[in-house]
């Protein structure tokens, strides 16, 4: 077993801990749009196909046999430096008749030696324990192939200040990670001010109600945070360019509160990695970043909205409500993606630009959706950039055959 303190940081406390079923999991990743809907976030502008080669990079106890099933059709290989983590990786693919996964006892750093290149890597909660964060992202993107998609997740500065003065706090008088230590902490954090900044992820997050997720929280002996500009830079640096925000609103100027207060518009006038740092700025509480990344040598549009637009198919993401109560003025309906934790970002909208949202199924192109509705082109056109915006579509640019 490797001597880095991080391996064997995990041998003692795997994360997460490991589930006692994924039976929901599984029934919620065979509804067919909704893998659709996740391939077009991730490759926006390819044709479908669910034959992908995905790295699962630090897959813990569960992440490779979740998308084993996600993406039934592909091959999927999954790596942890946590002999502890892949025995449980193990043990839930062979419950679940897993067939199509590979697992390997492996640092990020050495991701060549498994000699294969990947259409997607997924790298969440990882690269931020490494020693050089920026090492680890270079041997990622020597392993993604070309037109491939990395999505990554790694903390957030700002939001996570709470966090840290607690790890400071627990380093300071030299808590251990032993079960009767992390006890103690449990007890200890019950009686933490109400104003500590630790208090809301407290509140919110699983992660301190289990003793290992608890230790992965405050205890973990190594792990760094990225404020944006810092975060764009290390993938600049290291071969990526940044494609989007796997949930993108939160970091737009023109979603929510602020596309009404007095600076929207010096906002909207900043260039868009300024956009994005602002709105971390802005809005304060922000824990970790999730991203899209593609190969920096490749030159691939950022939006769907190109000259054919209108003969794309749109397709809500599957966490997209429409509700219908308690509305603002004027208003018909609002939409809401239930992924975002900030309750300023909702979409008005009319009851022409409903009946548009109601026909969306996964089947029509844009053009037959709006023509249920009487809205002008332009109308449409700007309804539908306030909902990707919003999270709340995206776009098969290649339209399935209709008994799809």
């Amino acid at each position: 077993m490797s001597d880095d303190p991080v391996a064997v940081f995990y041998q003692q406390h795997p994360y997460p801990p490991p589930p006692s079923s994924l039976d929901g999991y599984q029934a919620t990743w065979r509804d067919p749009v909704r893998r659709r809907a996740e391939f077009h976030l991730l490759f926006p502008g390819r044709a479908y196909c669910e034959d992908l080669d995905v790295l699962i990079a630090g897959c813990g106890t569960s992440q490779a046999v979740r998308h084993a099933m996600r993406w039934p059709q592909g091959r999927v290989v999954g790596i942890d430096v946590s002999a502890a983590s892949l025995q449980s990786t193990r043990e839930l693919a062979h419950r679940y008749n897993v067939g199509n996964l590979d697992i390997h006892e492996l640092p990020i750093e050495r991701v060549h030696e498994l000699e294969s290149e990947f259409d997607l890597i997924v790298s969440t909660g990882v690269l931020h324990h490494l020693a050089d964060p920026e090492t680890g992202l270079l041997a990622l993107r020597s392993v993604l192939r070309h037109n491939g998609a990395a999505h990554l997740m790694i903390y957030a500065r700002y939001g996570r200040i709470g966090v840290e003065m607690f790890q400071q706090y627990a380093r300071l008088l030299g808590i251990g990670a032993s079960r009767a230590e992390i006890i103690d902490l449990a007890n200890t954090l019950a009686a933490i001010p109400e104003d500590h900044p630790i208090v809301p992820l407290l509140r919110s997050s699983s992660d301190f109600g289990h003793p290992d997720a608890l230790a992965d929280a405050l205890l973990n002996p190594r792990e760094r945070s990225y404020p944006v500009p810092e975060l764009l830079a290390a993938l600049d640096a290291t071969g990526f360019s940044f494609r989007r925000w796997y949930r993108q609103a939160p970091y737009l100027p023109w979603c929510g509160a602020v596309a009404q207060s007095p600076h929207a518009v010096k906002l909207q006038h900043l260039s868009p990695r300024n956009q994005y740092a602002a709105m971390e700025l802005f809005r304060g509480s922000m824990v970790r970043h999730s991203l899209i990344a593609h190969r920096g040598d490749e030159d691939r549009p950022h939006e769907p909205f190109g000259s054919r637009w209108e003969q794309a198919v749109p397709i809500r993401l599957p966490e997209t409500v429409i509700i219908e109560e308690r509305l603002p003025p004027g208003a018909a309906a609002v939409l809401i993606n239930r992924s975002h934790s900030y309750r300023d970002l909702v979409l008005p909208i009319s009851n022409a630009e409903k009946r548009v949202v109601m026909a969306i199924d996964g089947r029509r192109t844009v053009a037959e959706t709006l023509a249920v509705s009487d809205l002008p082109n332009d109308r449409g056109r700007a309804l539908y950039r306030r909902m990707w915006w919003y999270d709340q579509v995206v776009f098969d640019p290649n339209p399935l055959p209709r008994d799809w």
